[in-house]
């Protein structure tokens, strides 16, 4: 019900989740765009869906129904968040634990080309170009400096 209610094609779904409650559960609808995402188009997008659920289930079923943008600590799960983050440092976790930060350098069909950053104590850091497949990635989070 969330895709075909994106009102733009530059449009995507982040993530759905929907809460445990048997009272009143609570459906959080993530969406993101090429260019980011307007307080409009989520408007947009919350009436679609709540038309959608009222044409399948009725209106009496009881719910609440929040969209909204991926904070900038929400993890980077879809290709084109990759894309918007390139030249932006991540944090990686990669399939057995091992954790990885670098320069997003570019976003390919299949993964992602890191500048990663090595520290050795008493020397000063040495960079390597990596490659990592989408699918060895369980999490990517954009870090975010202050500098």
């Amino acid at each position: 019900m969330a895709t075909p209610s994106l009102p733009d094609s530059d449009l995507f779904i982040v993530d759905i989740s929907v809460s445990d409650s048997a009272v009143r559960p609570k459906i959080t609808v993530l969406a993101d765009g090429e260019q980011g995402i307007t307080i409009a188009q989520c408007a947009t997008i919350s009436r679609r869906i709540n038309k959608k659920i009222e044409e399948a289930f009725g209106e009496e079923l009881s719910y609440t129904l929040e969209v909204s943008s991926p904070g900038v600590d929400f993890p980077l799960t879809q290709p084109q968040q990759f894309k918007r983050n390139i030249g932006r440092n991540l944090k990686l976790k990669l399939q057995e634990g091992i954790e990885k930060t670098g320069k997003l350098e570019e976003v390919t069909e299949t993964g992602i080309n890191l500048t990663e950053e090595i520290k050795q104590k008493g020397k000063k850091a040495t960079y390597a170009a990596i490659q990592i497949p989408f699918a060895d990635i369980v999490k990517a989070n954009v870090v975010i400096s202050f500098k």
